[in-house]
């Protein structure tokens, strides 16, 4: 047994009926190269069967405390039954991107039981050229996006040699009631005793904001406040999703003809598109809008678990209409941001979340999610993961492309997340049905803006087609 960190049971608090906390990592494998053998949902149980050994989030379940005194609990080493948690799926022809983007959004449209491990994982066969997609439903509890990209690499075959597989591990007994509210009395304790160092950490971090030589903006020191936008309201329960994929090679160039950062150039492609969809939807692009960007303070390769992260909030300058200003205002936005984050403590939040009390956060949220829906923090969220660099292989077979989504929180019906993978560079964007009419409208913009900003970078128009990735 072990506690939720205050940060990952606060993942738990903000979930309700229409606000789903899980996230989604999408696999395609290709299976070229394995012969006359085949490879279907029950052998592929088989394989995650043989590395749930190591894959320890996959066999966490829930345990809340009696009365909600303190966090929840994770039960380690659990039972797992494979024939639920991993499921068979399969799209209609012709079983391209879109086809299997709305899959995903129907997967993504539901509940985890919390009554399970937190994970469900869909073998998703249909898809054309005979490959297959693996859409793992995990949540946000178990695992931020780096321990994400962890987890996954340890799911696959990334080093050389064969793989040790082995389909036995030890289950724990159940603890009791008893010894659930001993536990969560003597953890009590602890954080009193810890109580001193976080009014240190926090005081420590305000006195560097002060006694900073560089004049940040005020913005930066107190909460931000963020204009009604098309994509904050009241969300409903279905899910939208939609992919597309740049070539690495190209997102690489374009960042270091204009002496920015990838991050940069996402916030810049995700600025732009934010624009044009304004413009369609509210009419008017006249106020920049405020983006959640996780940032991790944890990038040990082996955690693959947790949360370890904060939200740094960048103003996009949605409001600008030249290009090449918008990539230098998103540069400079992104710049502030850090600096404050740094300057205030990365674990600010983090470190304050474990004193949250469990039933009164959990009320406050579900009673925000059915209020006016405009988000009085953020306008939506945007993330950017560095994934594996090495193809990966899962039972013998190829692993193509690699995409992942947050969800989307209360009164921000959007989120956009970048992964890259290999030569990649993959876009995944999650909406609910009453934010665009498709979600594809955003995908295509991102692209779009891209184009406009290398040709503002005097670079050719033409996109490198990734062969290996699904037909745009």
């Amino acid at each position: 047994m072990k506690r939720l960190s205050g940060w990952d049971a606060f993942l738990l608090y903000t979930e309700t009926p229409n606000v789903h906390m899980h996230t989604l990592k999408v696999a395609v494998i290709a299976f070229d190269g394995l012969g006359d053998r085949t490879f279907g949902i029950d052998e592929f149980r088989q394989v995650i069967r043989g590395r749930l050994h190591k894959l320890d989030p996959l066999r966490y379940r829930l345990v809340d405390i009696p009365f909600k005194f303190h966090h929840p609990m994770w039960r380690e080493n659990c039972e797992v039954d494979l024939e639920y948690h991993v499921r068979p799926w399969r799209l209609p022809a012709p079983g391209g991107r879109r086809e299997l983007d709305e899959a995903i959004g129907e997967i993504a449209s539901t509940q985890l039981d919390r009554s399970r491990p937190l994970w469900e994982m869909y073998f998703v066969e249909g898809l054309a050229n005979g490959r297959v997609a693996v859409v793992n439903k995990i949540h946000h509890a178990l695992a931020d996006g780096v321990a994400s990209a962890n987890l996954l690499a340890r799911g696959m075959d990334l080093r050389d040699g064969p793989q040790r597989d082995d389909d036995s591990y030890i289950t724990d007994p159940e603890p009791s009631s008893g010894e659930l509210v001993r536990s969560a009395f003597a953890d009590h304790m602890r954080q009193i005793g810890r109580l001193p160092a976080t009014v240190r950490y926090t005081a420590q971090g305000m006195g560097r904001v002060r006694r900073s030589s560089r004049k940040l903006s005020p913005e930066l020191t107190r909460p931000f406040t963020p204009p009604p936008s098309f994509m904050n309201h009241i969300l409903d329960e279905k899910r939208l999703f939609a992919t597309a994929t740049l070539a690495l090679a190209d997102v690489k160039e374009t960042a270091k003809k204009l002496g920015i950062t990838i991050n940069d150039l996402v916030l810049s492609m995700s600025s732009g598109a934010l624009r044009t969809l304004s413009l369609k939807y509210d009419g008017k692009a006249d106020h920049p809008l405020l983006a959640s960007v996780p940032m991790s303070f944890d990038f040990s390769p082996d955690r693959i678990s947790g949360n370890r992260f904060s939200g740094v909030l960048v103003a996009l300058p949605v409001d600008v209409a030249d290009t090449a200003e918008r990539v230098r205002r998103a540069h400079e936005a992104a710049a502030l941001a850090k600096e404050s984050h740094q300057l205030i403590g990365p674990e600010l939040i983090a470190r304050w979340a474990a004193y949250m009390p469990p039933a009164p956060v959990e009320a406050m949220f579900k009673w925000l999610s059915h209020q006016d829906g405009q988000n009085k923090v953020l306008n939506l969220n945007i993330s950017n993961v560095p994934g594996p660099r090495e193809r990966g292989q899962v039972g013998g077979a190829t692993v193509t492309e690699i995409y992942s989504v947050g969800p989307i929180t209360t009164g921000s019906g959007l989120n956009i997340t970048v992964w890259s993978y290999v030569d990649q560079l993959n876009i995944s964007v999650l909406s609910d049905d009453a934010t665009v009419d498709d979600p594809h409208e955003v995908t295509d913009a991102m692209l779009d803006e891209f184009r406009e900003i290398r040709k503002v970078a005097g670079l050719s128009e033409d996109l490198t087609v990734v062969e290996s990735a699904m037909p745009q």
